[in-house]
């Protein structure tokens, strides 16, 4: 801003509407939903100004509802890819000179129009093609993504005005400037917050950005590129390229220009990325930002004194809402013998009462797993707890995917801690019990800590306070995310930022200005007012 500096605008916390009977947002958003099944849309490539409407394309299908076609999208061949880098690079003079403030409101206007009127339209894309209740849409894909955009804006400012102290006779300043380059953002299915975010969050600092979205999540990819456009957005800001990850993925990484990865997804792709970026540092212009979150082995661990509801409802919730495909989904639970049958009586009781189908009737709690191949490695698992003897099956345990893939939600006990389902990240609604006699809490604890290789969320839940303190510190390397008397899920951007470490990623809290100074390089800039004359020191004679 050339006459003034601009403040930003204090975030709040997007209000969760509540979507009871009778009121006009589940009116509005049940009409939505309506009109976008009976629609068929196709997907382009967003391209520049340019979309893409390519011979080859893939079907998009409810996954409660797989055999109806919802449209489909474009497979990209390897030139788009290509095409795509070159716009992106030819946008990114003009938007890295565009001052803050004109970024800003770019953003800020998409947050407004997310929330205003293309609330229906999102929730209703995400309730569609990634079986999402309305809840946990409305959630996801309006508050959760207007917070993103709305509190990166306060963030960025609060970045730029960190300046250095100046000193006699020069003035010192910061310019925190975009990477050289572009930056690739590939995007899960699971949130729809998640994948504008990683598009956003870098491009409001600056970059330009070359975005693969999850293959299931292409339905409310094309609505977060149509609020994108309309924000005013320039053409070749922001490209979206979808088809093949792994041939879309070499040929970015093998561009000098690639100047960072913004990725949330399998941990095992993220390690292959990361050693593909290694492998050619030396053909980069600049070390590449490597800033990811992948998978999560989440637990909960409940004391003796514990609230014998609250572990209840934690577990219930935690574990089970969208169906436990939430990376801090929790799915390893560690109790005390002598609370443990009421806890599990209310677990059992709890899913019992849970309804599942079509996210369209909005009493549904359970829907549907995202895709055939989720279903059948977890009915594997399933089928294997059945047999194994060191396993029962307390409650769910069935499935049906003749019309939708519907994994029924499950809760097995174990007698070893070490077993498969405490240790392997299943990202379905399927959790694991392990009972601990009270008195082993503290070796117990040492199995929370050590027996998974990732590191995102947990949660302890106990009234003694002197246990909460002696746990925060016992684990404090085992959840990037950590919740006391708690399920823990749920993180709000700007109160819980969000992201974990060891094999759950690099830990660079979405929802903080911790990442969006991933996205920036800064360049220190002194101007000397009156510049020295003669070369001696005033020691010299």
């Amino acid at each position: 801003m050339k006459n003034g500096f601009f403040s930003a605008p204090r975030p709040v916390n997007e209000p969760v509407l509540d979507y009871k009977k009778n009121s006009p947002e589940r009116k509005e958003v049940l009409e939505t939903y309506t009109t976008l099944y009976n629609s068929n849309i196709d997907v382009p490539l967003y391209i520049g100004s340019k979309k893409i409407v390519t011979k080859t394309r893939a079907k998009m299908a409810p996954p409660h509802d797989h055999k109806h076609t919802l449209g489909s999208f474009s497979m990209a061949e390897a030139t788009h890819v290509t095409q795509a880098i070159d716009v992106a690079l030819a946008a990114s003079p003009d938007w890295e000179n565009t001052s803050f403030e004109h970024r800003a409101a770019v953003i800020l206007k998409a947050a407004d129009l997310i929330v205003g009127p293309y609330r229906a339209k999102i929730n209703a894309s995400t309730m569609l093609a990634q079986s999402k209740n309305i809840f946990q849409a409305e959630i996801d894909a309006a508050c959760e993504f207007a917070d993103f955009l709305r509190f990166n804006v306060a963030f960025a400012s609060d970045i730029y005005a960190q300046q250095p102290i100046q000193g006699d006779g020069v003035i010192n300043r910061l310019e925190y400037r975009p990477l050289e380059g572009f930056v690739y953002a590939v995007t899960p299915f699971n949130f729809t917050a998640i994948a504008g975010n990683l598009c956003a969050a870098p491009v409001l600092m600056g970059n330009v950005v070359v975005w693969k979205p999850s293959d299931h999540q292409m339905f409310s990819a094309k609505i977060i590129m149509d609020i994108f456009e309309e924000a005013g957005v320039p053409p070749g800001v922001i490209n979206l390229i979808s088809g093949d990850p792994v041939m879309i993925s070499n040929i970015v990484l093998d561009h000098p220009q690639f100047a960072g990865l913004h990725f949330t997804g399998s941990t095992e792709v993220f390690k292959h990325l990361w050693q593909q970026i290694g492998n050619k540092l030396t053909h980069y212009r600049n070390y590449p930002r490597i800033v990811g979150e992948t998978g999560g082995k989440d637990f909960i661990f409940a004391h003796h004194t514990a609230d014998i509801q609250t572990v209840v409802t934690a577990i219930t919730r935690g574990g089970y809402e969208f169906q436990g495909q939430k990376c801090s989904a929790a799915s390893r639970i560690y109790l005390p013998a002598s609370i443990a049958d009421k806890i599990i009586a209310g677990v059992v009781e709890n899913i019992k009462s849970f309804s599942i189908g079509s996210p369209e009737d909005m009493n549904n709690f359970i829907t549907a797993v995202i895709h055939e191949n989720s279903f059948d490695k977890l009915v594997h698992y399933i089928e294997q707890a059945k047999t194994d003897k060191e396993v029962e099956v307390l409650a769910g345990g069935t499935y049906d995917k003749s019309k939708g893939y519907f994994v029924h939600p499950t809760l097995l006990k174990t007698t070893n801690p070490h077993y498969t389902t405490m240790e392997t990240e299943l990202f379905g609604p399927v959790v694991t019990v392990y009972v601990y006699e009270d008195k082993e809490w503290e070796n117990t604890m040492e199995l929370v800590n050590t027996t998974s290789n990732y590191g995102l969320t947990g949660a302890i839940i106990s009234q003694d306070r002197h246990f909460i303190e002696y746990a925060s510190v016992k684990l404090r390397h085992a959840a990037g995310n950590f919740y006391i008397n708690d399920k823990p899920s749920g993180a709000v951007v700007g109160q819980q930022p969000f992201g974990g470490s060891r094999a759950s990623g690099t830990n660079d809290k979405a929802g903080s200005a911790l990442n969006l100074l991933r996205w920036v390089s800064p360049r220190l800039i002194k101007e000397t007012l009156v510049p020295a004359k003669d070369y001696r020191y005033p020691c010299m004679e």
